[in-house]
């Protein structure tokens, strides 16, 4: 039962994330619901089902963008699995968390995508890409990691019961 709870919360998201974000987008950049969904539940559950939710919110922003197949799938699984081992070396409550950690993962986010591309045989101008892309990314997820944090939250203790 929670899963279908996690993968509808997953859903909406994406829906959100693909039609209403991009009305509000700012030179083609807008924010990122699922991988802000990525960072709370991993801060707040741990690294495996942080890497579980990544590997979804991936593979679901994956299907419905249409770039390169797999590479949001394996970089937020691997932020899931990195903001996850910070879960027992933080205070949940603490207002701060969720901001930092947003902002410190979506730099993460960025720059493993940027690399995998980069292997794979692109060009990536990455100190153009984080000036254009990710720095004015990680402004649009840290002004909306705290609703979404405190959803994730709540969330979390509503299917826990």
């Amino acid at each position: 039962m929670m899963i279908l709870i996690w993968l509808g919360v997953l859903m909406v998201a994406m829906v959100i994330q693909s039609t209403l974000l991009p009305l509000i987008a700012i030179n083609g950049i807008y924010p990122d619901i699922l991988l802000i969904i990525v960072i709370s539940y991993a801060l707040l559950s741990g690294k495996e089902k942080g890497v579980g939710m990544g590997f979804f919110a991936g593979l679901l922003h994956d299907l419905a963008s249409g770039s390169v197949f797999g590479i949001n799938t394996l970089a937020k699984l691997s932020i899931g699995y990195l903001v996850g081992l910070t879960e027992r070396k933080v205070f949940k409550e603490h207002l701060l968390l969720p901001i930092v950690a947003t902002a410190v993962a979506t730099v993460l986010n960025g720059s493993v995508m940027f690399v995998i591309l980069f292997l794979l045989g692109y060009k990536v101008q990455m100190v153009s890409a984080l000036m254009n892309n990710i720095l004015p990314l990680v402004a649009y997820n840290v002004v909306i990691a705290i609703p979404v944090h405190f959803i994730v939250y709540r969330l979390i203790a509503f299917t826990a019961e």
